[in-house]
This record gives C-alpha cells, structure tokens and sequence, in this order.
C-alpha cells in the first residue's frame, strides 16, 4: 500500500498521508516522498495550491512512528527519522513557494500537528484535536515551538507545549489555529473549494505574498522592507500585473500566466 497519495485536481493538488492503522503517523519512506512530492508540486506550473490531508477520518498525522522506529523497523532507529523530518519537513528544507492547506480530519499531534503549523492555512473537521504531547515523552516540539507562539496567543502556546494537552477544532477555532470548523464530511470540499478560490488569483502575486507574509514572522523589518522594495518592482514589471488591471477594465476573467 502507497503510505503517501497524491492526486491532481485542475489546479489543485491533494497529497493524502495513507497510513491509517498507525493513525497516519510517518515513517522514513513517507517523509521522503512527502518531501519529493511537495518538490512535483511546487515546480508544476498547472498546480497552484496543495492541499495536506490524512486518510480517513480518525486522524490526521500523530507525527513520528514511534513503534516502527524503536522497533528498529528502519536503519538507524528514532534519530535518523528526526534527520530525515529536519531534511524533508514543509517550510524548512523544501522550501514550497506555493500555498499549503492543511485539511485536518482527526487527531494532529506532535509532528503532525509541526506538519499542519508549516502549511499557509489550516481548516479541520469538528472531530479534530491539536497537541504536542513530546514532553510527556522527553522529546521536544523543536519546529512547533518555533511556530507556534507566532499563530496563537503566547500564554495558549505556552500551556500547550508545557502541559501537552490538546485543543479541541473549537478551541483551536476560538485561538486563531484555524480558520474553519466543518463536518467531518464536508473537510475535503471545504479545503477545495478554499484552494480554488486562491488558485484564481494572481499566482504571482500569491507566491510572492506568502513569502512575504512568512518574512514577516522573523525578519528585521529593515530586512523585510528592502525585500519588500525588491518584490514590488518585480510584480510592477511582469506581465500579470498588465492582465489583471486590463481584465478588470475590459470586464472579463483574468488569463494570467505567472510570469
């Protein structure tokens, strides 16, 4: 069986974690393809938005295999997956200028939820819960705590990451973690029909955007200002940025070309 699964739909890809008798939880293999498939994705100029979802709907990703690994199912055992996680892990290493939707369907712990916190937006189904538990474990949310004081209010991060108790899709709701709540049936269509709807924007402007927007997070603002200045002289200059206000004046759908 494919422990990972990648489907195209117009301009939308879908890459479904397809391990669900260990509760989508990743293994080496999987992490890797994860990896060379956001790599396919983001170099596809027919592709404009991924979309990261676990099979089933008991969970979305519990992070590393943990059984698989002490188990000595791979080489090297427990720190080699974390070298691979670092290598391969969205939004460190592979670098997808494309933007990523979480659809979370069920559990989102530990790794996976570090998975969910490096995508560009994330929506769940009412049946999901969010946690770091790894200092239950004497492991550390190293990615998770870098991220996470950034997406929601600090005193909530900290109780997370300190207590490793989870949210309900509410609470995460109620914080800012996500931006929509929905039946567990309605998940998919939801994060399509919210891919689509950025799939018809400028794909420029939304590549450059997303930078942007991660920039802002760490950078200098002096930094991000000079990046800033770059970036807009690079849109003035393209050839979308002459379509979309020619579109608007003619009053018909942009046919933009990312370039």
């Amino acid at each position: 069986m494919d422990t990972l699964l990648y489907e195209k739909r117009g301009p939308v890809a879908i890459i479904t974690i397809n391990r669900p008798r260990a509760m989508n939880a990743y293994d080496a293999v999987t992490i890797k393809e994860m990896g060379a498939r956001f790599e396919e994705f983001d170099k596809d100029p027919a592709l404009r938005v991924a979309i990261l979802t676990g099979a089933g709907e008991k969970s979305f990703c519990a992070g590393a295999d943990l059984k698989s690994l002490h188990g000595k199912t791979f080489e090297g055992g427990i720190e080699e997956l974390w070298d691979e996680d670092r290598q391969y892990r969205l939004g460190q290493k592979v670098q997808v200028r494309k933007p990523v939707i979480a659809a979370v369907n069920g559990y989102c712990l530990a790794g996976g939820l570090e998975l969910a916190l490096a995508c560009d937006l994330r929506i769940a189904s009412n049946l999901a819960s969010f946690g770091c538990p790894e200092v239950k474990r004497s492991i550390l949310h190293g990615y998770g705590a870098l991220r996470l004081p950034h997406m929601i209010p600090f005193a909530v991060a900290m109780q997370m990451l300190l207590s490793g108790e989870s949210l309900s899709a509410q609470r995460a709701y109620e914080v800012g973690l996500i931006t929509q709540v929905v039946e567990p049936a309605d998940l998919l269509p939801a994060a399509i029909k919210l891919a689509e709807t950025i799939a018809a924007n400028a794909p420029l402007s939304v590549k450059i955007t997303k930078d942007l927007a991660w920039r802002a997070l760490h950078e200098h603002p002096q930094e991000f200002m000079r990046y800033l200045s770059a970036a807009m002289a690079l849109i003035h200059g393209s050839e979308d940025a002459k379509e979309g206000p020619l579109a608007f004046a003619e009053k018909r759908p942009a046919n933009y070309k990312d370039r």
